[in-house]
């Protein structure tokens, strides 16, 4: 399996097979959300997109990034993901690097979104899949992210190798400018970041499945997968969207 490493701007068209990488924070949020229980989640590409989406169908929950923005149910927290009761509820997520990096490969033959909690999970569905070529997509800082480009390298090597350590990427990750951003928004008081961020963004292997996208009714759909499916990028559209 060969591997690519890219960022959102150098997405010319969309790769047979995508994995795109956020830790910090969209898809550990993705991931804590499933593992409590949601549904699906469903990207939009702006503020307004996602409040309008949640608008039509209530009961939905609208999640974003940076600071609360009034109508939005969660910004982006893990940790405050846990006060929020997202049992069979679809939830609505938009942010400037994770959703902007699905919705930027969104015709990949095969898309997965992911973090360190699923990485292990992710690798044993491109293991199954036997791709020619993985390319990742490394969606912070334009790139450059060290803790997403961390995550993406970690999940290559357990391709190879099962019993492969996340400790030296989890250490880097840790390392990472994003972290130091998430700490200083906690010593600053900043509305959204919980002290505990960064710290659930740092477990790996946490969750057994994968995360796969694929439109859905004109929507691109996130859904939970059986890692041990290599068809499991075809699963997220099993089960339309209302």
């Amino acid at each position: 399996m060969r591997t690519e490493f890219t960022g959102i701007p150098g997405i010319a068209t969309a790769p047979d097979v995508a994995v795109v990488v956020d830790v910090m924070r969209a898809f550990t949020v993705a991931a804590w959300a499933f593992g409590r229980g949601a549904e699906r989640i469903v990207f939009a590409g702006t503020q307004q997109e996602a409040l309008e989406l949640k608008a039509r169908h209530p009961g939905w929950l609208a999640f974003q990034d940076g600071a609360p923005v009034p109508g939005f149910d969660l910004a982006n927290s893990p940790a405050r993901l846990r006060s929020l009761d997202v049992r069979g509820r679809t939830v609505v997520q938009k942010t400037t690097a994770g959703t902007a990096g699905a919705l930027a490969v969104a015709d990949a033959g095969l898309l997965l979104c992911a973090s360190f909690l699923v990485a292990g999970a992710t690798a044993e569905v491109l293991r199954r899949a036997r791709p020619e070529t993985v390319t990742f997509v490394v969606t912070g800082d334009g790139g450059r992210a060290e803790e997403d480009l961390a995550c993406a390298e970690y999940i290559a090597d357990r391709v190879h190798a099962a019993d492969a350590d996340p400790r030296p990427y989890l250490e880097r990750a840790g390392r990472s400018d994003a972290a130091a951003r998430l700490a200083d928004g906690v010593r600053r008081g900043w509305g959204g970041v919980h002290p505990e961020d960064v710290p659930m963004c740092l477990e790996a292997d946490t969750f057994p499945f994968a995360m796969a996208a694929a439109r859905v009714d004109g929507h691109l759909v996130l859904r939970p997968v059986d890692a041990g499916s290599a068809d499991a990028g075809r699963t997220a559209t099993a089960h339309p969207a209302p």
